[in-house]
């Protein structure tokens, strides 16, 4: 029978191991996080195999912590849209004009978009077009001040809703990913064209 002395002490030592534990669980999945946006990059289509080997973890270790390709992918697309929110704060974008700054949301979004673009092939057909976009809140919710910063300084139109303008401009600019994958846009016209067309539909109603 334990004493309580030595009770204690077992208790002290689990209080110990529970945050080493915990940090070893966060280094196993942030590399694991890392590992497949690397594989997801080169192959949409790599297996979690192939992911748990280049992370430097076991099968086992992958499952325990993403027991899905979908959970595997939605941490994946999570930590991508984090990485474009922050990229998209050093932008400037509650600065100077509302039609300069969503000129410059338009051409940074396209650029960090591009980049990413491979996640929209890895996750077709695994994570919802609705939790996809779940996942740009963040972003959107900037688009949506910018909108409303324009519609305030008489710049943007207003005889439309804005969560349909938020739509337009989320689905345009994955349509020209698309168009882009199909060879059907040149990239690098696809900045202009996009920064054209999305600011003609938002003046559109200012200009008649």
């Amino acid at each position: 029978m334990s004493t309580p002395h030595q009770k204690v002490r077992r208790t002290r030592a689990a209080d110990r191991e529970e945050p080493r534990r915990r940090a070893d669980a966060e280094r196993s999945i942030a590399a694991i996080v890392a590992a497949a946006l690397d594989c997801f990059r080169q192959d949409p289509q790599v297996s979690m195999t192939a992911v748990a080997a280049a992370a430097g973890v076991s099968r086992v270790t992958l499952y325990a912590h993403f027991p899905s390709r979908e959970a595997l992918l939605d941490a994946v697309l999570e930590h991508s849209v984090a990485e474009a929110d922050a990229a998209l704060q050093a932008q400037g974008l509650d600065e100077g004009p509302a039609d300069e700054a969503f000129s410059r949301l338009v051409r940074s979004g396209w650029r960090i978009l591009e980049r990413h673009a491979f996640l929209l092939a890895a996750s077709e057909g695994v994570i919802s077009p609705a939790r996809r976009r779940t996942h740009h809140r963040k972003v959107l919710a900037r688009v949506e001040r910018i909108l409303v910063r324009g519609q305030t300084e008489g710049v943007f139109r207003t005889d439309l809703p804005l969560e349909w303008l938020v739509t337009t401009f989320y689905s345009l600019l994955h349509a020209a990913a698309a168009e882009a994958d199909a060879r059907h846009l040149k990239v690098k016209s696809i900045p202009d064209i996009l920064d054209r067309t999305l600011s003609s539909i938002l003046r559109a109603a200012a200009d008649s």
